[in-house]
This record gives C-alpha cells, sequence and structure tokens, in this order.
C-alpha cells in the first residue's frame, strides 16, 4: 500500500469523497504540517498552528494509483480559491498535496500542469513534503458515516461520482 496526505477544506467531506473510490483502502483525518505538538481541533481551528485538515489516504496502486487520486482530488477542490473551501474559510481549510516520497514529485508535477493548462487562474494548492501529521479525535473519523446528515461543504453528486470512478488502465 502506498500513501498520499490530501488536504481540500473541511476533512469530512474530503475524506468521505475518497472513502468511495475504489482503491482506497484506508483514509484517516487530522492536521498537517502545522508548528505545534499533537494540536487539538480547538486549537487548530484558531488558525494559530499552522496545520491544514487533511486526510491520510492509503491506496491500492493496482487499482487507483497516485496520478488518478490527484485527478479526482482536483474534482472535489477549487484549486484557485487560496485558505478557503465553499463556505469554510481560514488557513486550516487551505488546498495541499503532502507526500511522503521524492518519488512521487514527477506525478505530482505533471497533474497539477495538466489542470492549470484548463484553469485561466493560477492554482494555490500547496505541494510539501509531509512534515507532521496527527490524528484528529475519533469524532471526527468517518465523520459522514456517523452523520449522514452533517455538514459538507461538497455536492452529494460529487459521493456518486467518485463510486462510479475507475481508474483508466
Amino acid at each position: 500500500m502506498k500513501e498520499i496526505y490530501l488536504a481540500g477544506g473541511c476533512f469530512w467531506g474530503t475524506e468521505h469523497f475518497f472513502k468511495q473510490i475504489d482503491g482506497v483502502t484506508e483514509t484517516e483525518v487530522g492536521f498537517a504540517n502545522g508548528e505545534t505538538e499533537a494540536p487539538t481541533y480547538k486549537e487548530v481551528y484558531t488558525d494559530q498552528t499552522g496545520y491544514a485538515e487533511t486526510v491520510r489516504i492509503r491506496y491500492d496502486e493496482q487499482r487507483a494509483d497516485l496520478e488518478f487520486l490527484l485527478q479526482m482530488f482536483f474534482k472535489a477542490i477549487d484549486p484557485t480559491s487560496l485558505n478557503r473551501q465553499g463556505h469554510d474559510e481560514g488557513t486550516r481549510y487551505r488546498t495541499g498535496v503532502y507526500y511522503t516520497s521524492e518519488a512521487d514529485l514527477p506525478v505530482i508535477r505533471k497533474v497539477f500542469a495538466e489542470q492549470q493548462a484548463q484553469l485561466a487562474e493560477p492554482i494555490v494548492v500547496e505541494v510539501e513534503p509531509l512534515r507532521n501529521f496527527y490524528p484528529a479525535d475519533e469524532y471526527h473519523q468517518d465523520y459522514l458515516d456517523k452523520n449522514p446528515d452533517g455538514y459538507c461543504h461538497l455536492p452529494v453528486e460529487l459521493f456518486a461520482f467518485a463510486r462510479q470512478a475507475r481508474m483508466q488502465r
């Protein structure tokens, strides 16, 4: 299994979106690339810790490779919106791709270049090595499974799209 860390605004919807994709084997919501040790949700919510709400995604690259997952990521975010996704605003809701292997960089750069070619405005999604990641409390894990009518910045139709999407071989 491989893993990638993606920040796509509120992690409840981002996690639920990726859980629908064939080949994603495990998800965990948490906080990435901040300045403090073991932050709480309440601390991150202040926007004073430098953390982004992030989803750790483990995947089977035979069924969903990194290129495919990043293409799907771009369908779930507004890549030109800085520190905001949907109605959620603040640095904790910034978008980002946090990698654990330098070998992922060529794929990340390729997908970003393809996406930028389709946009008039510049992409503002961070691309950085993962510096740290702290899982959020259990309350936040699989939030939309536990609370089907809970808040989500993503449209419900996007989850159905993700369930049907398949990597082209």
